[in-house]
């Protein structure tokens, strides 16, 4: 895939990161576990057009999501209205998605795991946009959505209990989700998308670039090679963390 190619010399950029983000980049131009190739890249598109959207700037003021009435400001026409607005949601206001919303959203044909995907996208797009943002330089196009059906792959391990959606409990992540664990007690945080797989692959290798690998999380004093040194990363992800109302 031709991406990423174009940042600029004067600012040197890791391999990983750009290797990290083609990977991302073609993992979301094809067929997903629940969503076709165009839908995921409409997806893309939406959490990247949510923030200039008014209505959505209306409703993150407002004492509670339900209390506004509007219409989004889109960027494609694949979506549905409802799909359109999840994706703004987890773009524009996180900290206020419930379990109910979830369940009330996502029933029927769309299922716990079409969330779970449609989450992934979203989250991971943002990420790569923030990157961009922070070097003053324009957002990557995204990548052109190629043709296929969804694998409809939903792990049989999956439990309800710990949060919103089933996940994997750390001591079932063998087989083919063996490679999704980090470590005998992988964490909530690691497992939350884990109903569809292939999104924690890539929220790992993305995280692994942009901060660090799941596995070295836990050791404060191990040189990672990085400009900062270990306590300074730290320092700034506590701080992203906060700004961000992240719950962990």
């Amino acid at each position: 895939m031709n991406a990423f190619t174009n940042l600029p010399t004067e600012m040197p950029v890791r391999e990983n990161l750009t290797s990290a983000y083609r990977d991302l980049w073609d993992w979301i131009a094809g067929p997903g576990n629940w969503w076709t190739g165009a839908e995921r890249v409409a997806i893309a598109a939406e959490a990247r057009g949510a923030r200039d959207c008014e209505f959505c700037a209306v409703r993150k003021e407002a004492l509670s999501p339900s209390m506004t009435e509007g219409t989004h400001t889109t960027v494609q026409d694949i979506l549905s209205e409802h799909m359109v607005d999840a994706v703004h949601r987890i773009a524009t206001d996180a900290t206020r998605i419930t379990q109910s919303w979830i369940e009330e959203t996502f029933s029927g044909d769309l299922t716990d795991a079409h969330y779970v995907e449609l989450l992934g996208i979203t989250v991971l797009v943002i990420s790569v946009d923030q990157f961009y943002r922070a070097l003053s330089i324009p957002l990557e196009p995204l990548p052109e959505p190629r043709e296929g059906e969804p694998s409809r792959y939903r792990p049989s391990t999956a439990e309800s209990g710990v949060g919103y959606i089933p996940m994997i409990p750390a001591d079932l992540l063998v087989g083919d989700e063996a490679d999704l664990a980090a470590g005998p007690n992988t964490p909530n945080v690691v497992r939350a998308m884990s109903l569809v797989p292939d999104c924690v692959r890539q929220m790992q290798n993305v995280s692994a670039a942009q901060y660090l690998p799941v596995k070295q999380i836990a050791t404060l004093n191990m040189d990672v090679g990085r400009a900062l040194d270990r306590a300074q990363i730290e320092l700034v992800a506590a701080r992203v963390s906060s700004i961000n109302e992240c719950f962990y």
